[in-house]
């Protein structure tokens, strides 16, 4: 059997089959980078978002026919459209976009809600209230909110189902603590109709035909990206847990059925997520948030020139045992977990005469590294779960010598997935189970193999207490945003 999945980025997007043994095939992928029209807004267009999904969809089904789709998506990115011509109100704002920071300040004020930026909920308040100036419009029975997975599904079948999974409306900042329906109250308050919303739905079950693409095949699976790379690194058992170092970082811990009694962040600095459901069970995650990993590296190549490319930066960093006491805290855009200080801003810290260009890129690897185990060890504080190994995907998961300073840093084994990306694998399992490709969840994980185990050789060149200093040092450098707290 073969299920196509379409895996929605936040700078490209793919299509893929995926195989009874998960291997994958007819892989296409397109760049879709959003749009910064000006520092702070990030924004894309969703009609050309669709067509290019659609384009390496039928491509990927060029080699036959599929039994589901599965679906994965960048999470909070948010669209207004009309359910009469299936076009956008105005440009999509993408998760990154910072335009309502005062928004969620207003709403802690005025509401006690406690909303970010990088959420749906004031994205979708602000679409309404800036792109339609008839107040009495933007209640319209024509409009509809959605965020990206709801978007290419009502494209994908012609308008005719407009929903959302679990994954990705748990995380809008509009739903009730469990992720199971929409909160009324926070609706209201910010002017949102529930009406526009899309129906939440399992993540894995059968949504509809995608009448769109050759053969209308049925779309079984909808999951938000880092829950899908949580599937797709076979963690579905309590305190199994994955970290994916993209452009930022992303820990997703599987918890179990217990739903959390509030959505807002635990005291570890973690937040709560559903982590996908099938049916009425619905799985529950915690979630921690590293604001910069490769974009680290990109500093490194593209500003300082210190590198020619991300991988060179192992080539150059193996030229060195250990970073001679360099200490370098990645916070170019602040600190996320646990910390959340937006002030924060990127230190190296104990450089002298002898600091070469190599001791810098080690320690830069080596900051990353340190940042995951602060996630490691906030995840285990709010969930009290232990992690006994730690499962990573994502760009920087190739980088041998930064694997390495994660096992010594966490002092624990580090499982890195076959593939960068394990979400299309993810969203792939969730579909195929419903599909019948696989008998249950459990089946379909076991049949994940490649990944390689690096255990940690001993004690990392910066102590933990080392790493703390650091961090100190460069927290609040701009106390005015180190005072904002979402």
């Amino acid at each position: 059997m073969r299920t196509l999945v379409i895996d929605v980025g936040t700078s490209g997007l793919r299509a893929a089959i995926v195989h009874d043994d998960t291997s994958i095939s007819d892989l296409y992928y397109e760049e879709f980078a959003p749009h910064t029209p000006a520092p702070g807004l990030v924004e894309f267009d969703a009609v050309a978002m669709y067509e290019a999904v659609k384009r390496v969809a039928s491509s990927a089904l060029k080699s036959g026919s599929v039994h589901a789709i599965g679906i994965t998506n960048q999470r909070a990115s948010t669209i207004v459209w009309r359910a009469s011509t299936s076009q956008p109100i105005g440009p999509a704002i993408g998760w990154q976009d910072l335009r309502t920071v005062g928004e969620c300040i207003m709403a802690r004020i005025d509401h006690g809600f406690a909303l970010a930026p990088n959420q749906t909920a004031t994205k979708a308040a602000w679409m309404l209230k800036n792109y339609i100036s008839d107040e009495s419009e933007r209640s319209s029975t024509d409009l509809r909110i959605g965020t990206v997975e709801s978007w290419i599904t009502w494209c994908l079948t012609n308008g005719v189902h407009h929903v959302t999974d679990h994954t990705n409306a748990a995380v809008t900042g509009l739903t009730t603590a469990s992720g199971l329906e929409w909160n009324n109250i926070v609706c209201d308050a910010l002017g949102v109709p529930v009406h526009q919303l899309g129906r939440i739905v399992p993540s894995s079950g059968y949504i509809g035909d995608a009448t769109d693409l050759d053969g209308a095949p049925p779309i079984m699976a909808l999951v938000g990206d880092q829950q899908a790379s949580l599937v797709g690194q076979g963690c579905i058992r309590p305190a199994m847990t994955k970290i994916t170092f993209g452009t930022g970082g992303m820990l997703d811990m599987f918890t179990g059925p217990q739903s959390p009694v509030s959505a807002k962040r635990n005291l570890g600095g973690t937040f709560p997520i559903v982590a996908f459901s099938r049916g009425s069970q619905i799985n529950y995650g915690t979630e921690a948030i590293m604001l910069s990993a490769g974009t680290n590296m990109e500093w490194l190549r593209d500003d300082m020139g210190l590198i020619s490319s991300s991988a060179q930066s192992h080539e150059i960093a193996s030229t060195c045992t250990s970073t001679q006491g360099v200490a370098y805290v990645p916070a170019l855009f602040g600190l996320g977990t646990p910390y959340w200080d937006y002030g924060a801003r990127g230190a190296i810290f104990g450089i002298t005469r002898g600091t070469t260009r190599a001791h810098i890129v080690r320690a830069v690897l080596e900051g990353v590294a340190h940042r995951g185990c602060d996630l490691i060890e906030a995840a285990e504080k709010d969930s009290g779960l232990t992690i006994s190994e730690v499962r990573i995907d994502g760009g920087m998961s190739r980088n041998p010598t930064f694997v390495q300073a994660l096992a010594d840093a966490s002092q624990r084994p580090v499982r890195v997935s076959p593939i960068a990306e394990a979400t299309t694998i993810g969203a792939g399992l969730l579909a195929g189970v419903e599909s019948g490709q696989w008998s249950h969840l459990e089946a379909a994980t076991d049949t994940l193999s490649g990944s390689t185990v690096v255990h940690p050789l001993g004690t990392p060149g910066l102590s933990r207490q080392q790493w703390s200093q650091a961090v100190s040092r460069a927290s609040a450098w701009i106390p005015e945003l180190s005072a904002l707290d979402f």
